[in-house]
């Protein structure tokens, strides 16, 4: 390339450091590297050649005492680049070092350099961006200076802070394609305090803290997190300044006089700065006092014995004098065996005393943290009112090495993990760490409100809107204040770009436990179903093979069809069948499904998965949120708003553990006094063999019996089908509304027409003599209302019909919530006993 004009490039003078022309950089490309508008000239960094680096370095040398390594340089990378570039230092009059990882000490580009450090025994992207891993390196060849051929890494101020505390500088190349072209001075942050490291347990690579204090303690490299102390989660979660210690100081026990237990005691004591493995007190966030509980692992591997056990359950007792909300974060190994049957009876006295907690209509909330295994999980862990857990935490009763030891089997990947247990609806929800403190305050004021008991510390109501202010505008956790808001590290970069981009969180791979043989079995039953068979508790038929069947997944992928068809030899429907017409429009693949309504008008929806005893069923979606202002528990009917998702789904078919979590929340809702709103769509309940055995018919019926005397106000909406029991579990309400073009029955009518008249294409005929509509449901007295859906059906206009729905429910909510528990009942009971 021959040398372009003068004037084609450009020099901003740099404090005191003499400016260079960089060859073959044109203006554009300058600008464009320091992230400027091309077409207007703005302030940029200073271009250096490898010529003006060696020089700038001599300079440094000449001006302090001399040193013969001066002019070693680090080149952050590798592959063809890193060659390039160490070649052009050695043309320069550089000492080129590389850096290499594993095997690769004979790579052609660390043959090429004047030496080499290795960084790591396996190689990794993420690797050659490492902090520590360079600064070693620079540290070990008594380099000066950093020639960074990943552009993230110097824009990564928080980087050249940390060399510039070491006295290097770093360089990061104009063009990384083609990094001999010019490089540009990268400044950084300035250190506010000594550096500290940390290894990531998983991947191995070392962080600095503040780094990873700015990131909750989860590696920027692989995403795995670290372990934290008792006093990094308060830093992590709680406002500033909120902490207030409980219980400290107890004194020790030895119930057994366990040999040497007591100078192990001392010893851990001395160690972590704690007396014993649990940490207590009161704090606050958003402005929202609670009482915690904070179990440190670096104390016996959080072990549960007696101070353990007697700490919690006075905390605990506290909590329900001063009306306190409660939140325990597990990290235990279990009872401590050096305190034997005394360590067993921890997990009856912590019981009792949140079985006390409860009965005063307070909350707990459990945080189960890697591990949270043995008498910890048999007891207060699992006794929540709402359990979360952080990702890949190791969650489990019985350890792996006990359960191979007696059984003699192999345990797959992921199994005892947070995600299984979420799979299996042990759990409520797994939160990653970055969302855990947002989750916790809006958690936290959905409850408080419920219960009418509190307000923020500057007076202001609890409300959604009024946490999420809080939550953005206060002064911010001790971490905000010791550390400031650091840049987050992005977590890897992709070898064809050559820059970093965004991961993915990292995933526990999918336990073979994740899915049953019943679970198997029922979905190739479903499989064949959706080709033409029997489906639902009535014996309803599915819809035409053509529809769902293994031909039409291909184009369901492509396009919706605008309704589901009954079947090919169905007559059309007279114009005057109103029934019929309203059930090919409820069963309209393109018509909002119950979580488009979620997501419309219900403001922090937080949804708590599982029945917390075998499954979390898809089918029904549960939660907490908020809607008009009203803290409510939202429980819905979920269908699908595709292919993929209404197989996950089971087409909005409930198993009994949907039914099951249903009633769960409904029950947590009445103990905390929150309104309980449905939306109610779907053909009938899931049958078969499994669903039989695990109690369908059960499930359905504890619904129906809870739901006639649950002491809070309950509201209904249809939106959809209303098939059978599976839809009336859901909507024995004080107030029931249909959506007008909503179907409700007893059964479909194709299994109606199939039952009576052994002819199922006498469909439409049967939606007319069930009186399936929503106005004739209305003049029957079954629904009290019937919503518009706009101009058109829901599907043409979902917008309008949303905002139908929430108006009704708020409206009702207002009306019910002022009333009497007692009258609520009453009411209730009067309005089925009319029909």
């Amino acid at each position: 390339m021959g040398r372009r004009k003068r004037q084609d490039y450009i020099t901003i003078p740099h404090q005191g450091i003499r400016p260079e022309w960089v060859q073959g950089v044109s203006t554009e490309e300058l600008l464009a590297a320091n992230g400027t508008n091309v077409g207007a000239l703005g302030t940029v960094e200073i271009a250096y050649s490898l010529a003006s680096i060696a020089q700038e370095l001599e300079r440094d040398r000449a001006s302090a005492e001399k040193d013969a390594r001066a002019l070693r340089v680090v080149v952050a990378g590798y592959g063809e680049n890193a060659k390039r570039t160490i070649r052009a230092c050695l043309d320069a009059g550089l000492e080129a070092y590389a850096v290499y990882a594993g095997e690769d000490e004979q790579a052609a580009y660390v043959r090429a350099a004047t030496g080499a450090e290795k960084i790591g025994e396996t190689f990794s992207e993420a690797l050659f961006c490492n902090s520590h891993a360079l600064l070693s390196a620079c540290d070990a060849c008594g380099a000066r200076a950093v020639l960074a051929l990943d552009a993230a890494l110097g824009t990564d101020q928080h980087f050249c802070g940390l060399a510039a505390a070491r006295g290097i500088k770093v360089f990061r190349a104009i063009t990384p394609s083609v990094p001999v072209r010019g490089w540009l001075v990268c400044e950084g942050t300035p250190l506010v305090r000594e550096t500290a490291w940390k290894k990531c347990p998983h991947c191995g690579l070392m962080f600095d803290v503040a780094t990873l204090v700015a990131g909750h303690y989860e590696c920027p490299s692989c995403g795995g997190l670290y372990r934290m102390s008792s006093s990094e989660r308060i830093c992590d979660l709680f406002d500033a300044g909120s902490f207030e210690e409980w219980e400290r100081g107890l004194p020790q026990t030895d119930p057994l006089d366990f040999p040497g237990y007591r100078d192990k005691l001392a010893s851990a004591c001395e160690q972590t700065g704690l007396d014993d493995a649990v940490r207590c007190g009161s704090g606050a966030i958003a402005g929202m006092r609670m009482a915690i509980a904070i179990m440190d692992a670096r104390f016996f591997m959080g072990s549960m014995g007696s101070v353990v056990g007697e700490k919690i359950a006075r905390t605990v007792e506290r909590a329900t004098r001063e009306s306190l909300p409660l939140v325990i974060f597990t990290a235990s190994g279990g009872a401590r065996m050096q305190e034997g049957i005394v360590s067993l009876m921890q997990m009856a006295k912590v019981s009792c005393a949140l079985s006390a907690h409860g009965e005063a209509g307070l909350l707990y909330v459990s945080v189960l943290t890697d591990p949270t295994t043995g008498g910890v999980t048999a007891s207060f862990a699992m006794q929540g009112d709402i359990v979360l857990a952080e990702p890949g935490a190791l969650v489990g009763f019985a350890g792996q090495r006990v359960i191979r030891d007696t059984i003699k089997q192999e345990l797959p990947d992921g199994f005892q993990s947070a995600e299984f247990a979420l799979e299996h609806g042990l759990i409520d929800a797994v939160v990653p760490r970055a969302e855990l403190r947002e989750k916790l305050a809006h958690i936290v004021a959905i409850h408080e409100a419920s219960s009418r008991r509190c307000a923020l510390e500057d007076g202001a109501v609890v409300s959604y809107a009024a946490v999420c202010e809080n939550l953005s505008s206060e002064g911010g956790t001790y971490n905000t204040v010791t550390y400031g808001k650091l840049p987050q590290l992005r977590r890897a970069f992709t070898a064809a770009s050559q820059r970093f981009i965004p991961a993915k969180p990292k995933q526990a791979k999918r336990s073979p436990f994740g899915r049953s043989k019943a679970q198997r079995a029922s979905e190739r039953r479903l499989a064949t179903l959706l080709s033409g068979g029997f489906y639902a508790e009535d014996g309803m038929l599915f819809d035409e093979a053509d529809e769902f069947g293994p031909a039409a997944e291909k184009r369901a992928r492509t396009k919706d069809r605008s309704a589901r068809a009954s079947c090919a030899n169905t007559p059309p429907a007279s114009s005057d069948n109103r029934a019929w017409e309203s059930v090919q429009l409820a069963r309209n693949t393109k018509r909002p499904t119950a979580m488009a309504y979620v997501r419309g008008f219900v403001d922090g929806f937080i949804e708590l998965h599982g029945d917390r005893s075998f499954a979390d069923d898809g089918a029904v979606v549960g939660g907490i949120g908020w809607i008009g202002g009203h803290p409510v528990t939202v429980i819905v009917q979920e269908k699908g708003a595709d292919l993929k998702e209404r197989l996950a789904r089971n087409f909005g078919c409930p198993q009994p553990e949907g039914y099951r979590k249903s009633l769960r929340l409904m029950r947590q809702a009445e103990k905390f006094g929150r309104s309980v709103v449905c939306i109610v769509d779907t053909q009938g309940a899931l049958c078969g063999t499994e669903a039989e055995q695990r109690g369908a018919g059960n499930a359905i019926a504890d619904n129906l019996l809870a739901m006639a005397g649950l002491r809070v106000p309950i509201v209904s909406v249809l939106v959809g089908e209303g098939g059978s029991g599976g839809a009336l579990a859901l909507a024995l309400a004080d107030r029931v509304a249909m959506q007008e073009h909503a179907v409700y029955s007893v059964l479909s009518p194709e299994g109606f027409a199939s039952i009576l008249w052994k002819d199922r294409t006498r469909a439409p005929e049967a939606a007319a003599v069930m009186k399936m509509s929503a106005r004739e449901a209305h003049e029957l007295g079954v629904v009290d209302a019937v919503l518009s859906e706009g101009q058109g059906p829901a599907h043409e206009n979902p917008d309008v019909a949303i905002a139908v729905v929430r108006g009704y429910l708020v409206r009702a909510l207002d009306e019910l919530e002022g009333l009497p528990a007692s009258q609520l009942v009453e009411a209730r009971y009067a309005r089925f006993r009319s029909l």
